[in-house]
């Protein structure tokens, strides 16, 4: 196994009291988590998996990516699936491809300011879910697999922390 490369942890997000601030800080700091672990990870381990299910690192972020551009900027997914696929893109780019996305998506969260409100759209038929349901629902999601990146990136150079 190779020796490890330690990261430093950075603690949970201190915010206000306000729900909107501590549902967006808190996904933020999971958002930045998983970059992290991302960036800079080695081609080809980074596309390559190391567990059974195929998962790999480049494939995580780029689901991600679609994710947060279907919940918050209405894009539609035709394959769900084939988002865990890493795309032939460079690491950095992958990465810079899901910061960017992330930051359209804030813009477009920086307009809501009702919580209870349906999620606005553009384009997309039938009914929204709430603003808080979508940033919970990203916060589970992009936890979750923050959680596979860390397990992963340890097996590719035993990398730790967030």
């Amino acid at each position: 196994m190779p020796t490890p490369a330690r990261r430093k942890d950075s603690p949970p997000p201190r915010t206000a009291n306000d729900e909107g601030d501590v549902l967006r800080s808190f996904l933020d700091y999971l958002r930045a988590s998983i970059a992290s672990k991302v960036e800079g990870a080695p081609d080809p381990e980074a596309r390559t998996s190391a567990v059974a299910s195929g998962t790999t690192l480049l494939g995580l972020l780029h689901h991600l990516t679609a994710v947060e551009s279907a919940t918050f900027l209405g894009e539609t997914v035709g394959d769900w699936q084939a988002t865990f696929r890493a795309p032939q893109d460079s690491v950095a780019d992958v990465v810079a491809r899901y910061r960017d996305t992330v930051d359209r998506a804030n813009k477009a969260l920086d307009a809501c300011t009702d919580l209870g409100a349906p999620l606005p759209r553009p384009g997309r038929p039938g009914s929204s879910p709430s603003v808080r349901w979508a940033l919970a629902h990203m916060i589970e999601e992009t936890g979750r697999h923050a959680g596979h990146a860390d397990i992963l990136r340890e097996l590719i150079d035993g990398s730790t922390g967030r």
